[in-house]
């Protein structure tokens, strides 16, 4: 665990947080400032910095205990949808270093918007298909 990590003080319980779920090595709890009412985070107990640093045996239960979550916040919140995110660096929006889920119960008309998609020209798609597939056999 990092001192100064926000995510690792609430799991030591240095400070508060409302849990909905707790195991071994996963806890959930409630965003302290949520896009919708029932925004719930999933994280490992364990400091992790981000999704790439976070090892497949936390990820598999991070996965598992988030699936879970997801049916309870639809359950508790009336909703039908929920999103479930990773931001995976300070660019894609990470704002705490520590691997976290969000769970993001979603209504008709409740403001969140998505990302807009982007067009590849003519032969880019497969470039960079070629190029992914590259480095995922490397690894």
């Amino acid at each position: 665990m990092m001192s100064d990590c926000i995510f690792c003080k609430i799991v030591k319980g240095e400070l508060p947080c409302v849990k909905v779920y707790e195991t071994e090595k996963v806890l959930a709890f409630l965003d302290l400032n949520p896009v919708n009412q029932g925004h719930a985070l999933v994280i490992p107990k364990e400091h992790f910095e981000n999704l790439s640093s976070t090892t497949d045996e936390f990820l598999s239960e991070l996965i598992v205990v988030s699936k879970k979550i997801g049916a309870a916040v639809l359950a508790a919140t009336g909703s039908v949808a929920f999103n479930l995110t990773v931001n995976n660096g300070k660019e894609a929006g990470q704002v705490v270093a520590h691997t976290h889920f969000h769970i993001i119960p979603r209504f008709n008309g409740d403001g969140l918007r998505l990302w807009s998609g982007k067009a590849y020209a003519a032969g880019e798609m497969e470039a960079m298909g070629e190029k992914i597939k590259q480095y995922v056999e490397k690894n």
